[in-house]
Order: structure tokens, then sequence, then C-alpha cells
């Protein structure tokens, strides 16, 4: 049988239970396991090694983890995948995901479509990993393809700006060319790009997964196939989640829908009084009239988000300060609302012309709506507003 989201939501990664004979999920925090036969658990490393997803003993929590892998059985249900494989780190998964489908296969050439969040971005342009990386906008991915590329890379809705790429017709133009998409800013709730061709759905679990600001992990929900591999590179890296953030990702599940749908609510209410604002040049936001003109919002993405990225006629830097009940941070997907400057933090390292091609202004704000009552954060936000244009008034005369 077939269940709602939020049914699953609840119910998913929790099928052992019953035989455990207990209700909550438990917290495993053991690092080693009991190998009384010492040929079997030799059988059980060996597989673990090749990227099973169980075996007979958990050996030992860098190869396999119960908690972990309740939260991966839980997350690859919501996204419609055989399998996720979670990480220490949104970057470290991301990581793991260029290796596996380049540095494993030989294909070391990368096609990635701006805007992307600024840490996988300069990753990509470190040449830490090896890659050649093309930056192509979402209609140019199939000139840019060649026979050595093992990855296109995608976001959407892109970070910061909330810009939208149409996956599915990536996806044609990639061809057989794996297509991953960061799924962060979306989530399970409003967007599931396995059904839309994607090969690897990525998830900073640290964000609105986790959702209250106190887990750091990263996740890829994928086909089995492909998860293998992705074990494999944890094992070898030691990029293992911590079974309590695994606990807390899980237990953070059953809420996601709520969450997500009560800030996206009150991000839609935001959007559209900062668009008519006099201390506002642009807002970026989906559920904005004419901001969604490839139409995806109720085709690709059942909501607009939670997320909203404006851009001011003060001075940002100011108007950040002045705020009361809004925190200055980076981050995003928390309970509390937070909010950052792109071009000064989260891509601060990002070249010019990657500013540019992204639409990442110096003026830019981007806002991570959280659970608060609505007219309370209008009310920060708009005496914050007033207040960078007050200053800005003062220091031009």
């Amino acid at each position: 049988m077939t269940h709602a989201f939020a049914t699953q939501a609840v119910h998913a990664g929790r099928a052992d239970l019953a035989f455990l004979g207990i209700h909550a999920p438990p917290l495993d925090l053991s690092t080693t396991y009991p190998i009384p036969d010492q040929a079997l658990g030799g059988q059980a490393l060996a597989e673990f090694a090749d990227g099973a997803a169980t075996a007979a003993s958990p050996v030992y929590s860098r190869l396999h983890n119960p908690t972990v892998a309740r939260f991966e059985d839980a997350l690859a249900q919501l996204e419609q995948c055989e399998a996720a494989v979670a990480f220490s780190s949104g970057m470290a998964a991301i990581t793991a995901v260029f290796q596996a489908a380049c540095m494993m296969t030989g294909k070391r050439h990368v096609v990635a479509v701006r805007p992307i969040y600024g840490g996988t971005d300069h990753l990509l342009a470190s040449g830490l990993l090896g890659l050649e990386v093309t930056w192509a906008g979402q209609d140019e991915v199939a000139a840019a393809i060649r026979p050595d590329t093992g990855l296109v890379f995608i976001e959407s809705p892109g970070n910061p700006t909330l810009t939208l790429t149409d996956i599915a017709t990536v996806v044609i133009q990639a061809g057989q060319v794996p297509v991953a998409v960061d799924n962060t800013f979306a989530t399970p709730v409003l967007q599931n790009p396995a059904q839309l061709g994607a090969a690897y759905v990525i998830h900073s679990g640290t964000k609105y997964l986790g959702g209250h600001g106190d887990v750091l992990a990263g996740v890829v929900a994928c086909v089995e196939h492909r998860a293998a591999p992705l074990r494999q590179l944890r094992i070898l890296t030691g990029a293992v989640l911590h079974p309590l953030s695994g606990y807390l990702l899980h237990r953070g599940l059953p809420t996601l829908a709520l969450r997500v749908n009560a800030a996206q609510a009150t991000a839609a209410s935001l959007a559209v009084r900062l668009a008519v604002h006099s201390a506002v040049s642009k807002v970026h936001y989906p559920g904005l009239p004419g901001a969604d003109a490839r139409g995806l919002v109720g085709r690709q993405m059942r909501g607009p988000g939670a997320m909203i990225a404006f851009e001011v006629l003060g001075d940002p830097a100011v108007m950040v300060k002045a705020l009361e009940l809004i925190t200055p941070a980076v981050s995003l997907g928390s309970v509390d609302s937070l909010i950052e400057h792109p071009a000064g933090l989260t891509h601060r390292l990002v070249d010019e012309a990657g500013k540019d091609t992204g639409g990442i202004t110096p003026n830019l704000l981007r806002m991570s709506v959280g659970l608060e009552d609505v007219s309370d954060l209008w009310r920060d936000l708009d005496q914050a507003l007033l207040a960078s244009r007050v200053r800005e008034s003062v220091v031009a005369v």
C-alpha cells in the first residue's frame, strides 16, 4: 500500500522496531561489535568494503551503524529511491558524488549550472579533485557534454538566488551522463529529482532534514548500484555520519512536511510584502508573479519553498545589524529564521565571474524563513530595512 508523504515520514525507517520490541528508534553508539566467529566477521568486512548495505555483523562503526542505516532507509523512501548513503557533512556527500561519478570512472569532466552553493562552487573551482569544469546555462548542457564528462551538477532552487532549473530538461540534454541534483532547498516535501531522471539526489542534512540547527550531515539518495561506490568511498575516507546525528535526523523526518509547509506559507507572505517595500530593489522568490517563467512550481516543485533572497537599496550590513529577532547567520532550514549576506559569506570564495553568472550582487541577502509568527518577522524586517535607508540618507548628506 502506498501512503501519503506525511505518513511515510512518520513510519519510514522503523520496520525493525516491532521485531526489537520497542517503539522509539534506539541510538547505537557502539564503535565496535563483538565478532565470535572471526571468519564470518572477515566476510562481513569484505562485503562492506565492496559497498554492501548490510552484512552478517556491523564489525566496526566506520563500516555500518544501525541508527544511521535507519535514517538512510527513511530518506531513500521519502526521495523514492532504492538507497541512501549518509555522510558527515553536506560537502562530504557532494565530494563523494564527484569522486564516484568522475574519479572512479576516469571521466574527469563536469558540467555545472550556476548558481550553486558557494562551497560546491569553490570545490569545483579549486582543482582539489583534479576535475575539469565547464559552467553552462541550463539550456547549454547538451553542447557542453564531452566524451569524458562524468557528471552534470545542478541545484534547484539554486543557492542563493532561488533560480529554478528544469531538471527533466537537463536530464534529457545530459543523455547517458548522470545528473546530480542538490535538493537541499526543496527537500523531498516539495521535489523528488529522481522521479525526473536524476541519478543522484543530494541533501545537506544540516538544513531542513535536521531542522533544528544542531546536526551536521549530508546524504545522497540514488539507485543501489550507485550507492555501493559511495559506501566504499565513505569507508575509505572515513566521512561517516555520527550515530547521534543519524538519530536526530531520523527524529526530524516526521515533522519535515509540517515544518516546510508552515515556513513556506510565511515565506510567501513575506516575499509579497518585500516586493513592494521602499527599501528593497528586487525579490527572488519562485512564488511571485512572473518569477517562474518555465512554470516549474506545480510541475517540478510542489511549492515555492521557504527561502527568500532580496536586494536592498541601503547597506546590507546595516540592515542585518539592525535586526532584533531574525538571526544573522549562515545555514538554513532551522525552526528559527536566519539571514546572511552571500557575497560576503556563503559565496565569498566564488570568483567574480561566478557571482555575476549566479546573480549574486553586493546588496543581495538570503533569508531562511523559520516558524516564527509572520507578523513578528515582518515587523523586524521592516524596521531593519527602514534603518538601512535612514543610515544611507544620513551618509549621503
